[in-house]
């Protein structure tokens, strides 16, 4: 414990003696009175002083529990206040129709709306803001009863004996039902809390306890300020600090799990109840006629008011339901879209291992016939021969050579060699790769344009394997676009880790994108694609740890994404490359 800590709690201590020391030793006069006064507003002052280590040591829901706690005590501060002036300065006696004895009973409305947070359980901030209405709702409820009971008999129609009673009754309501709730939170909670809330409900019914005997004493007329019927009181008030001292050696973020109240469902439940029991009083307000009749009119036009606002909250609070419940399914469709199409992918790479094993096997067994066919062939076009026979061999010659490639496509997809990867330029790779396909788009009359973004990060890979699949990404766009010509644009971007490299084509599109990349899938002509080289393409980028997707676009043609995972480089490196680039 900090010698801070121990001076408060010394000083504490000190206060309380001095008013046990002065109820037992000093007879009734204005000076026990200014006295008692006086020290209640010193222990009122340090409850709320109490509260701000917390509010400056916290964050979140932790420093809004502490605020709302501070709230409360000062507004019980600002009441003792008012109760001080009026007994010490004006030397009077309090009147029985005291319009600050709302401060009184509002002071506990922060409080409850705190020990609402839960600050001692872990849970998302989203669900203590979608509560917040429905804790609003029941705060506001507590302000009608108030009114309903207590100010009816001091504004509407003026009757002290009704007003304290109803005063008393109301106040004794809210203590008990913020003991249940401290009573609850002591025996659901743990570490530091535990301690904390074991105070506050310690010193609260001390609290409660103190205000019947002083009602008591009252009754029978033997109370006055500063009289033994005080000590209570004084001791609860020196309690009210303790739990704002221990915040001091409480942990920032101390939170526990278990054991936490449901009070999503039961904030809502009461606030249902909060908004059904007001027709309830309206009944009783207009068929009660032992009250008059202007407090009967005071209290229905109350309650119509509260009818309207409250209703009004319940109708935003569905606003706001709704709104969450299209972000819910927003997210949970696009979470679902991810699903699809991760399967697709997963579906994607069995066919590529699955078709790689059976390709492989077949090609091996017919490379030697192949061989021996093409020799053959070239031994018997090298002997005497018709025209006609020559020709034969010929065309025998040629689609041998055709089975061939066909063979060694197969093997090279089929191959799965791992390969030495370095970090490597995308930009320069792509500048590279344009420019080999020059020749081949100046013939499709198809233009190109390229945008990268610099300096961007290298990606670790196989500088001819990704010139490759960038090559065949963009011989494809110029095929498609070879009959009317068009535009490609080629782009770069970095996202977050990863490299984005876009292929971005005004040709007629992609015929089925979900089939794009399945082997031997082709829309070309029989003899001008195998189907074989997307699938390549597709193996060789989840080879690099990236993905490769395809998709039209809906002002026509296609776009073809491809993801690399950056290379993550030091500062000097980040600092080399953007020299580079420039």
């Amino acid at each position: 414990m900090s010698s801070r800590v121990k001076t408060w709690g010394t000083g504490l201590v000190c206060l309380v003696l001095l008013q046990i020391t002065a109820s037992l030793l000093v007879h009734r006069s204005f000076g026990l009175v200014a006295l008692s006064d006086a020290l209640q507003f010193l222990l009122l002052l340090s409850a709320v002083l109490s509260c701000l280590p917390g509010i400056f040591l916290h964050r979140g829901r932790n420093r809004v529990f502490w605020v709302l706690m501070g709230v409360g005590f000062s507004c019980w501060l600002t009441y003792q206040l008012v109760w001080s002036y009026v007994e010490v300065i004006q030397r009077q006696e309090v009147p029985d129709l005291f319009s600050w004895d709302a401060l009184l009973f509002i002071h506990i409305v922060p409080m409850m709306a705190a020990l609402a947070l839960q600050p001692s359980i872990k849970q998302h901030d989203r669900d203590w803001r979608s509560g917040s209405l429905d804790f609003a709702l029941l705060l506001l409820w507590w302000v009608y009863v108030y009114v309903y009971a207590v100010t009816a008999w001091q504004f509407g129609y003026a009757d002290p004996v009704a007003y304290q009673a109803n005063l008393q009754a109301s106040y004794s309501v809210e203590k008990i039902a913020l003991l249940g709730i401290l009573g609850l939170l002591w025996y659901r909670s743990s570490g530091s809390w535990r301690k904390i809330y074991a105070h506050w409900f310690g010193a609260s019914l001390l609290y409660s306890t103190s205000s019947y005997i002083a009602i008591w004493a009252i009754g029978r007329q033997t109370y006055y300020s500063g009289s033994l019927y005080d000590l209570p009181l004084v001791i609860s008030i020196a309690w009210m600090s303790v739990p704002g001292l221990l915040a001091f050696r409480m942990p920032a973020e101390e939170r526990i799990s278990a054991k936490s109240l449901p009070k999503g469902v039961w904030a809502a439940r009461l606030g249902m109840l909060a908004v059904f029991s007001l027709p309830i009083f309206a009944w009783f307000s207009a068929f009660d006629n032992a009250i008059p009749g202007r407090v009967r009119t005071f209290r229905l036009v109350l309650t119509l008011g509260a009818m309207l606002v409250m209703g009004g909250m319940v109708f935003l609070k569905q606003h706001f339901l709704d709104l969450e419940l299209i972000r819910l399914l927003s997210s949970s469709r696009q979470s679902f879209q991810e699903l699809q199409l991760l399967q697709s992918q997963l579906i994607q790479s069995e066919k590529l291992a699955s078709m790689g094993q059976l390709v492989g096997g077949a090609a091996h067994e017919l490379n030697n016939p192949l061989t021996a066919m093409l020799g053959y062939a070239e031994l018997l076009g090298a002997t005497e021969l018709t025209p006609e026979q020559r020709s034969l061999a010929a065309k025998i010659s040629a689609q041998t050579k055709r089975v061939r490639t066909l063979v060694t496509s197969l093997l090279s997809f089929a191959k799965q060699v791992p390969t030495t990867k370095t970090p490597v330029d995308v930009n320069a790779i792509l500048q590279t790769c344009l420019k080999l396909s020059q020749p081949q788009m100046e013939v499709a009359r198809v233009t190109s344009a390229i945008e990268l973004s610099t300096p961007l990060p290298r990606v670790q890979g196989d500088s001819n394997q990704l010139l490759q699949v960038f090559s065949h990404v963009i011989s494809n766009a110029v095929n498609a676009m070879s009959e009317r010509g068009g535009s490609i644009t080629i782009s770069t971007r970095l996202d977050g880790d990863l490299v984005i490299i876009q292929f971005t084509d005004t040709g007629p599109g992609i015929a089925e994108p979900a089939r794009v990349f399945d082997p031997f899938y082709t829309t070309r002509p029989v003899g001008q694609g195998l189907g074989l080289g997307l699938s390549a393409c597709y193996g060789i980028i989840q080879e690099h740890g990236g993905k490769i997707s395809g998709r039209n676009r809906e002002v026509g043609g296609a776009i073809f994404q491809i993801e690399l995972p950056a290379v993550q480089t030091t500062a000097a490196t980040a600092i080399a490359q953007a020299q580079s680039a420039k």
